[in-house]
């Protein structure tokens, strides 16, 4: 996937009938959220980002 692909797609998913969110503003939020990473040791990012997958898979699982 592509990041442009994972950006369209995350803005598809919360852009709901409550929440309006453009692909603009997607990418903002997650560009900074890269960048916060970025400012991570290696170790504290993936770290980070499996915790993440971590809780996303169980709101999958319910």
């Amino acid at each position: 996937m592509k990041l442009t692909d994972f950006y369209n797609e995350v803005s598809r998913n919360v852009d709901t009938d409550k929440t309006e969110i453009t692909v603009a503003e997607t990418k903002r939020v997650l560009s900074e959220a890269f960048l916060l990473l970025a400012q991570m040791d290696a170790a504290e990012a993936f770290d980070t980002v499996t915790k993440g997958i971590t809780t996303a898979k169980k709101k999958l699982s319910k």
